[in-house]
């Protein structure tokens, strides 16, 4: 350890920086976090020095992961939100990694403008994620939004999208697949691109069909980047707060884990932060359990070593 310092001690030198960055803003709030699930915290019992108040919380134990696991509505019906967000989760990943995949295939044939379409589609990831969650809010407004208004005009019902009702998570999952299919038609364009012309035209002389090159050459190719990909948008997606709550705000039909804890740290006639915190534990451990065994069924497959 003392020779590998001396010698590379420019390298550890230019990486402090980031590592004392990465314990101030993410490691000491996350353990803090952690400490406060094991007490009764709210805005009643921390320290405010406005106030001149001296915290007065106390150690609990596990009373908190009791309650909240216990599925009691009071702390947000765990199990029921839970399901939610497995839901809207995977919808999201499913519709944006199949409509990725499909605009990959036809970008990765030569046509005309094919420049022009990709900048096209990549427009949605360029703009600021709040901007594209507000106009779609207006879109689907029931009495203003244009949604509405083409579906008048076809003779359709006019539906509240965005009330109480299950619609509410039809519409963000609409605008959380439209703002995630240009990062996945981009990674996936690239791995398409990858794949050697060989195979396809090996294939082709095999007599393989389309629907036999796509599943026997273009998937198989694609396995690492698609590991990647989902990977990536599980997370993502699971703990996608701005367009939940930008879009339809605090809606029930719309509540997942991570907006619950948001509504619990930060609504209320008393701030709950141990149960909020106590979700974000839940949370990262639920992710934490999925990607291990995640990346264990890719081990298992030869996808990683």
């Amino acid at each position: 350890m003392r020779a590998s310092i001396g010698r590379y001690w420019y390298a550890y030198a230019m990486v402090l920086p980031v590592v004392v960055v990465i314990a101030v803003l993410v490691l000491y709030p996350l353990v803090q976090g952690v400490y406060f699930t094991f007490t009764d915290i709210n805005e009643s019992t921390i320290a405010n020095p406005v106030l001149d108040r001296e915290a007065s919380y106390e150690f609990v134990g596990l009373r908190n992961y009791l309650n909240v696991l216990s599925g009691d509505a009071s702390f947000g019906a765990f199990w029921a939100t839970l399901l939610r967000t497995v839901i809207w989760t995977g919808t999201c990943v499913v519709l944006t990694y199949g409509t990725g995949l499909g605009l990959a295939l036809l970008l990765n044939r030569p046509m005309r403008l094919r420049g022009l379409y990709r900048v096209l589609l990549i427009l949605p990831w360029a703009v600021p994620a709040f901007i594209s969650a507000f106009a779609w809010k207006y879109m689907f407004n029931s009495q203003y939004g244009i949604i509405n208004q083409l579906l008048g005009s076809l003779g359709l019902p006019q539906p509240v999208w965005l009330g109480q009702s299950d619609l509410a998570l039809v519409a963000v999952i609409i605008v959380n697949v439209w703002l995630g299919v240009p990062f996945m038609m981009v990674a996936l364009l690239g791995g398409l691109q990858s794949i050697p012309a060989d195979l396809y035209e090996a294939a082709e002389v095999d007599g393989a069909t389309p629907w036999q090159r796509f599943r026997e050459v273009t998937l198989p190719g694609l396995r690492s980047v698609s590991s990647t990909v989902v990977l990536l948008g599980v997370i993502w997606t699971f703990n996608m707060f701005p367009v939940i709550y930008l879009v339809a705000g605090q809606n029930p039909n719309t509540r997942i884990l991570v907006t619950y804890a948001f509504e619990r740290f930060f609504s209320g006639a008393s701030r709950d932060y141990a149960v909020a915190s106590t979700y974000g534990v839940l949370i990262l451990s639920v992710l934490l359990v999925f990607a291990s065994f995640y990346r264990r069924a890719l081990r298992r497959q030869g996808e990683l070593v």
